[in-house]
């Protein structure tokens, strides 16, 4: 059985790239359980609040439940959850995964194949980071899950959307003049610029496109907040900056809040603008709740 086809292969409900990574968060959640302790089970009332959690910080804005992968996460051939009557899930309900006592974890085989070969999980995990989030979010979802991955390998990503192009950067950041699009920063380590990134509007993993129109240049603390729904994009090509956000000192002041309606840095004349396709999928899809009126002053 090739359990990263199995992975790249999870149901999910999708329409018009709308991000459901509910499957994806709670497998990345289980193997760093498994990681932890092989032999243990997920007791859904004990950990309903972390899924919870992850899928607050990094689902899509609108409310959901962890009660929803939970019991459909069976039908993709990785995960069982047994109650206290035995196996068999009963239903999404909330209520009913709580007082059934049910449980879940990763499916007998799936744990039989990870014992065999250590580095399975870690491959496992690459492969729905890499489908389901943008590179800049990889490692802090590794540490909220609990996992620790082993050295990188080359391995096939979906077939589907073959390779990213690696020249996207290099035009990137050469449209907008290697200055970060929000805040205007363009360090440089001689002549080489440091902490400048070519940001995706819409990700890669959701059919994102490879090209100016889709890309920023960021700085790479701007890019993390752009990832995280901080940060948008609005009309005009101004700067959203989200009210769910709170930082009260001078640097987060400066760094964030003030941006609230600011134009965006370039591109240069004869570079293409984000597309409004795009800028509408992250608006519904990643930034988080209203944008702060314009800064004044």
């Amino acid at each position: 059985m090739d359990w990263l086809e199995r992975v790249a292969g999870l149901r999910q409900w999708s329409r018009n790239g709308v991000r459901a990574p509910h499957k994806p968060l709670l497998l990345l959640y289980a193997l760093g359980r498994f990681q932890a302790d092989a032999d243990g089970v997920l007791r859904y009332s004990a950990v309903e609040g972390e899924l919870r959690g992850l899928l607050a910080e990094y689902g899509p804005p609108n409310r959901t439940t962890p009660a929803y992968p939970f019991h459909h996460l069976v039908s993709d051939g990785v995960w069982e959850v047994r109650t206290d009557r035995g196996p068999g899930s009963p239903g999404t309900g909330e209520g009913a995964l709580r007082s059934s006592g049910a449980a879940g974890r990763l499916a007998p085989e799936l744990r039989a194949a990870l014992r065999r070969d250590p580095g399975l999980g870690s491959r496992m995990a690459r492969s729905l980071l890499d489908l389901h989030f943008p590179p800049s979010l990889h490692a802090e979802l590794c540490e909220a899950v609990g996992l620790e991955l082993e050295p990188a390998v080359p391995a096939p990503r979906a077939a589907a959307r073959g390779r990213r192009d690696p020249r996207m950067r290099e035009r990137v950041l050469t449209a907008y003049e290697f200055r970060c699009a929000f805040c205007g920063y363009d360090g440089r380590l001689g002549a080489v610029p440091v902490g400048l990134e070519a940001a995706h509007v819409r990700w890669w993993a959701f059919d994102g496109p490879d090209s100016v129109e889709n890309g920023l240049c960021l700085c790479s603390l701007h890019h993390k907040l752009f990832d995280k729904g901080v940060l948008g994009v609005g009309d005009g090509h101004r700067v959203l900056v989200s009210q769910s956000f709170v930082g009260h000192g001078p640097a987060a002041r400066a760094q964030v809040t003030a941006l609230a309606g600011r134009p965006l840095t370039g591109p240069q004349p004869g570079a293409p603008a984000v597309a409004a396709v795009h800028r509408d999928w992250h608006a519904r899809q990643v930034f988080r709740g209203e944008p702060r009126p314009a800064a004044t002053g």
